[in-house]
């Protein structure tokens, strides 16, 4: 948009809840599904939808004949990216996760390139490797304009925690962080600032465990502020999703990882390790995550500041904040772009 073209959403149903930038695009819908995991029915049925939201991708796209088609790696973008691929038009997917998700794996063969937000991102085939493009995942612009040089706690003021687990609060982390934090020496417990999004199921049980323990502690089912939490956290327990890592690393925030176990592919996992790798963060199993393990690992960390500067430091230095800028300029090439400048006229591009 900022850099002249007219953008343009295709999704299915689900993409009536968007809001932001999102919700204030140009939306079609086209019938879409998933395949994997399911049963003969499901899938003769999904095989169906998929192929009537190719007729209308191919359709739509007839009508709009944009300069370039982005698919984001969602059941959607699959009619339609391989729409586009059959009309001729330029197409670029862009996979989020440290793994190539299962709808970019058909779509791979489709794409002039593959935008990554992991610098190593796995792929099934060496084609599809030397197609790929690091560019990084887009990070909210509120989460980088919140985003303060990270500080380890000092000996003797408050130690905030953060505590998140996806889009609904994960329910093993209500039964396993209060405790854990709750074994700490009291010299540790008496300095907490806990904020925890939990389920509604849960709230209840968490909050008597940090009150019995006497931490101060902030739950929520959800919390609408979570750019300036970042910003003030000095350690973050968390699921690994591509957006939560990419907001630790462009925030340079150390984190305990507790991969979400059922993720397809595992691919939570995958990118925890990543982060792991260059230094940033502690990675635990779900099926290691107790209390015993968590509080041992967390008293480790809060009694040695400089490995939380440090993880801090590395997280910053894999973190990407300029991931929204690098796939515009890739979109931008393809479509021979060179400028990058606005036009007077309005240019085409689908996601």
């Amino acid at each position: 948009m900022g850099r002249g073209y007219r953008l343009v959403l295709v999704t299915d149903r689900r993409g009536s809840a968007y809001s932001g930038l999102l919700g204030d695009l140009e939306t079609h819908h086209i019938r879409a599904a998933g395949i994997s995991g399911r049963g003969l029915t499901a899938r003769i049925s999904a095989v169906f939808q998929l192929g009537l939201g190719w007729l209308q991708a191919r359709r739509l796209l007839k009508q709009l004949r944009p300069r370039a088609v982005v698919g984001f790696g969602g059941y959607p973008s699959v009619p339609t990216v391989v729409a586009a691929s059959q009309l001729k038009c330029k197409t670029i997917i862009h996979e989020q996760n440290a793994v190539l998700g299962r709808a970019n794996r058909v779509l791979a063969p489709y794409a002039a390139c593959i935008a990554t937000g992991f610098e190593k991102a796995a792929m099934p085939h060496e084609r599809d490797q030397a197609r790929a493009v690091h560019t990084g995942n887009p990070v909210r612009p509120e989460v980088i304009e919140a985003a303060t040089p990270y500080r380890a706690p000092d000996n003797a003021g408050p130690i905030e925690i953060l505590v998140t687990g996806g889009s609904q609060g994960a329910a093993v982390f209500s039964e396993v962080i209060p405790p854990a934090l709750a074994a700490l020496p009291d010299a540790l417990r008496g300095r907490l600032r806990v904020a925890q999004q939990c389920r509604e199921d849960g709230l209840a049980q968490v909050h008597a465990v940090y009150e019995e323990s006497g931490i101060q502690a902030e739950l929520a089912t959800f919390f609408s502020d979570i750019p300036a939490r970042l910003a003030r956290a000095h350690l973050v327990i968390g699921r690994s999703g591509a957006s939560t890592v990419a907001e630790l690393a462009a925030t340079g925030r150390p984190a305990i990882m507790i991969p979400f176990p059922h993720a397809i592919d595992n691919h939570q996992r995958e990118n925890a390790a990543r982060l792991c790798d260059a230094g940033g963060g502690w990675l635990i199993p779900q099926e290691d995550a107790t209390s015993d393990s968590l509080s041992g690992l967390i008293r480790l960390l809060l009694g040695s500041p400089d490995k939380l500067q440090r993880a801090a430091e590395c997280a910053r230095r894999f973190g990407v904040t300029d991931a929204a800028e690098r796939l515009a300029d890739l979109v931008c090439e393809l479509i021979g772009d060179k400028a990058l400048v606005e036009s007077e006229q309005p240019k085409e591009a689908t996601a």
